[in-house]
């Protein structure tokens, strides 16, 4: 169980950045969390690994509530991990598997272990020809992906991905795509958050929508991005699945995939 029951946050006594927010993690998967900059989405993503404390209300994780002494954050943050925007912020070594190793060592885990689960890890993330590598030359896409690996080889349940294809290019967002698809086929449990409609319409199931801190919206993928003066007020645009389906009338597909098959099939939407 995840859950987030009446939550507030706030950085100090005098500000307060979210607003008792309630949310069932469990239920749909993948999630995405939705909001323009400022809504309280990154503060979200912080508090749900513990590293913010709420100031009222409690995060819920395996039917006990979320304690933050050493001990009790330690054991929950290998089954919850987060890989945040700017890759810079979780490498630390010169050499991407002394780098990727890193927790691993610390946890006092056996180098046949480790060596193993780098191997899963790199394979997955197609970065097996970087293990040697020096962290200093590697593309940004390529950091992105080393700081994923960080962690995948804790086995963590959960994974919130924080604006993962930021800062790339057409080719890096298709690679980091394909990769969150991966991860999510190999059963982890994927938390979602980027500016990218159409990349969270693609990937997500159920979606939380905030504004200036406030859930204002939560549903299925056809409920939220129908709802688009909603969207508006919160300074979101729909994705282009869903503007074709209303402002053309074709039907609202599930993904791009599904588009692009019916096009190839001639499907009675194209004559």
């Amino acid at each position: 169980m995840f859950k987030v029951e009446k939550m507030c946050v706030g950085y100090d006594s005098q500000e307060e950045i979210l607003h008792n927010i309630t949310l069932d993690l469990d239920n749909h998967h993948p999630i995405g969390i939705l909001g323009a900059n400022g809504s309280g989405k990154s503060t979200l993503f912080l508090t749900l690994v513990g590293l913010l404390k709420p100031s009222k209300g409690k995060i819920i994780f395996g039917d006990k509530k979320l304690g933050y002494s050493k001990k009790e954050l330690f054991r929950f943050r290998q089954k919850v991990g987060i890989v945040f925007q700017e890759p810079d912020q979780q490498i630390f070594y010169t050499i991407v598997e002394d780098d990727v190793a890193f927790a691993l060592r610390n946890l006092g885990i056996a180098e046949e272990e480790i060596a193993k689960r780098l191997d899963v890890a790199f394979d997955l993330l197609d970065i097996q020809h970087l293990r040697k590598k020096t962290i200093q030359y590697l593309s940004y896409g390529q950091k992105k992906r080393v700081a994923i690996a960080s962690v995948l080889v804790l086995e963590t349940e959960w994974i919130l991905l924080d604006e993962p294809t930021a800062g790339l290019d057409p080719a890096g967002r298709s690679h980091m795509i394909h990769i969150i698809k991966r991860l999510i086929s190999e059963g982890k449990k994927v938390i979602l958050s980027s500016h990218d409609m159409d990349l969270m319409y693609d990937i997500c199931q159920y979606f939380y929508v905030l504004k200036e801190g406030n859930l204002i919206l939560e549903g299925t993928k056809q409920q939220v991005f129908l709802e688009k003066n909603l969207l508006l007020d919160a300074k979101l645009e729909q994705p282009w699945l869903v503007k074709i389906h209303q402002q053309l009338g074709l039907p609202l597909y599930q993904d791009e995939a599904e588009f692009s098959k019916q096009v190839a099939t001639g499907g009675k939407h194209y004559g």
